[in-house]
């Protein structure tokens, strides 16, 4: 594991005395130059910021093609035309397919509505050409994609020759040109002005059913069924938790703990504590559970839990889904442990500043979470590379401050397909064709990424001491969920603190019972095994953590969420 570079997010003095003075010192000047990296600079910013609403949505019209997109779905109503529904095998797609599709059987004819998800290994990411076969069979003459589609390009001219119709619903970087559809719903297109570019591809396909509910002057309420899982897939997306996103995820988080989608209720029973459901607990109990449905097998059986009709029918799905996840756990620190042998077998890895690795009998579905991993152990951009058939396939993972996907298009020519995000991506290629890919792409990582980029860097918002978590401290704390991408859990640096007690947890995590001056606070560090036996080596640490609060049997404690431990100097 690489070590971290500890530094303290830049404080901004005459900043904090003006925020601090709008804010009427109520608000503790620790805290006011947290707000302000959060983009409140002043008593309107904090209001829209702690007070997320409905009201604080963008109009749906404001992005380009909304008109053509809802006018082509209100023409398939009027012909009663048979719609399917086209999405990919992740949260944010399975999500996305599941609003889009309790949404049209709701206001349409459910026995003109399918939905299509492409099996993984046999299809591979996105539109598919079996995919547009079966709608051609079964006379689709609307296809609406979610989640998917931005390149597809030729697909979306196959479709065109068999007379479907394409609208496409996606939020992934676009080409200089997209397909040529009926509609393209894409923030990210350089000629859409809609104001806010960071949404997930569920909210991408919940704008589109936010515009019939406007044109049709619907209450927002008629909108909140699908908040729940338009959360989870922000959540699982892994995208900015800020403007629309942080509206959009607080409302949600509203729903799932009052009036949760049954799919996500019957996943949240597996879960061991009874505190309220937040972001991490949708990243950590309900998203791999979702996605280890197309990872290991049919992704079809995540959407079917979303719209599934009771919790009896959706804790069958969930059961399986379970299970999938338990294979899914296996089968990738199987492969971890494979990768980093072959790492360690090469040479000429430690001069190399990227990571890509490459067996063909590795399991498909995994290869993401070994490339998450890998970089948790070199902290350079990754790429793990299987075989599906007669194609080379796999995942990109980066590191702070270097856009893989721009790296990847770099290697373009070396490539079938492929398509992502600033820090994940996936890829496809002839067999011939790795070799030079491999060596291109380590060349293009040289020649543009940024020294400080090849090391992790743990921002530490200020210091504290745990006499300054108090009832007041916590609250504060509270009010800045939901946690995210640019509105990430603060960190805090604890000084001088004595160890009381540490011990190892499922072998793998530390728990520490710990004192700083009368004070004593637990403290759990996940995946920091690496980290214990230099913890007992020392008296007295100073540690990098969140605050956060710990439900057990109906009692609220503060615990430290540890990132990293230093001895004290």
């Amino acid at each position: 594991m690489r070590n971290k570079e500890w530094r303290l997010v830049p404080y901004h003095h005459k900043e904090v005395d003006v925020l601090f003075a709008e804010l009427q010192q109520k608000i503790p000047k620790e805290f006011c130059n947290i707000y302000l990296h959060r983009g409140i600079h002043n008593l309107t910013d904090a209001k829209r910021f702690f007070n997320p609403s409905e009201d604080d949505l963008h109009d749906p019209f404001l992005m380009k093609d909304m008109q053509k997109a809802l006018d082509r779905v209100l023409l398939a109503f009027h012909r009663k035309e048979k719609i399917l529904v086209f999405g990919d095998y992740d949260v944010d797609g399975t999500t996305a397919v599941a609003i889009m599709i309790k949404f049209l059987r709701k206001v349409y004819q459910p026995q003109l509505v399918d939905f299509y998800i492409p099996h993984r290994y046999k299809e591979g990411y996105g539109i598919s050409k079996q995919g547009i076969e079966f709608a051609a069979a079964n006379d689709f003459s609307l296809i609406i994609s979610v989640d998917c589609g931005i390149k597809s390009h030729q697909l979306v001219s196959l479709a065109d020759n068999y007379g479907i119709d394409f609208i496409i619903c996606d939020h992934h970087t676009p080409d200089a040109t997209v397909p040529d559809a009926v509609a393209v719903l894409n923030p990210k297109q350089t000629d859409c002005y809609y104001p806010f570019k960071d949404l997930c591809g569920c909210g991408v396909a919940f704008k589109l059913i936010s515009a019939y509910n406007k044109k049709n002057e619907l209450s927002f309420e008629h909108l909140e069924e699908y908040l729940d899982l338009v959360t989870t897939a922000i959540a699982a997306d892994i995208v900015s938790i800020v403007g629309e996103n942080r509206v959009l995820a607080s409302l949600g988080l509203q729903k799932v703990n009052k009036q949760p989608n049954f799919g996500i209720q019957a996943l949240l029973q597996q879960r061991t504590d009874d505190k309220k459901v937040d972001i991490e607990k949708l990243v950590f109990t309900v998203a791999p559970r979702v996605n280890a449905a197309g990872r290991m097998d049919d992704a079809r059986k995540a959407v079917e839990l979303f719209i599934a009709p009771d919790v009896a029918a959706a804790l069958l799905i969930a059961n399986e889904l379970h299970v999938d996840n338990e294979e899914r756990k296996d089968t990738d620190q199987l492969i971890t442990v494979e990768a980093l042998e072959q790492l360690k077998q090469n040479e000429e890895f430690p001069q190399q500043k990227s990571t890509v690795v490459y067996a063909e009998h590795w399991h498909k579905g995994v290869v993401g979470i070994v490339a998450s991993r890998l970089v948790d152990y070199y902290y350079k951009p990754t790429i793990v590379l299987t075989q599906s058939g007669n194609i080379i396939a796999g995942s990109a993972r980066s590191v702070h401050g270097f856009n893989i996907h721009d790296a990847i298009e770099a290697c373009r020519e070396h490539l079938l397909g492929y398509g992502g995000h600033f820090f994940a991506a996936g890829l496809t290629m002839r067999p011939e064709q790795l070799t030079p890919f491999v060596e291109k792409f380590e060349q293009v990582v040289q020649g543009t990424i940024d020294a400080d980029s090849l090391t992790p860097i743990l921002w530490i918002d200020d210091f504290l001491t745990f006499e300054q978590i108090d009832t007041k401290f916590l609250t504060l704390l509270d009010r800045l969920e939901p946690f995210g991408p640019d509105n990430m859990r603060p960190i805090w640096r604890f000084q001088q603190v004595k160890i009381i007690q540490c011990r190892l947890v499922k072998e793998e995590h530390i728990r520490l019972e710990l004192q700083q001056g009368k004070y004593r606070l637990t403290g759990i560090g996940f995946k920091l095994k690496h980290l214990y036996q230099s913890i007992l080596e020392n008296k007295e640490i100073d540690i990098a953590a969140a605050v956060t609060i710990n439900c057990w049997n109906g009692k609220e404690y503060p615990q430290l969420l540890i990132y990293d431990i230093r001895p004290s100097q």
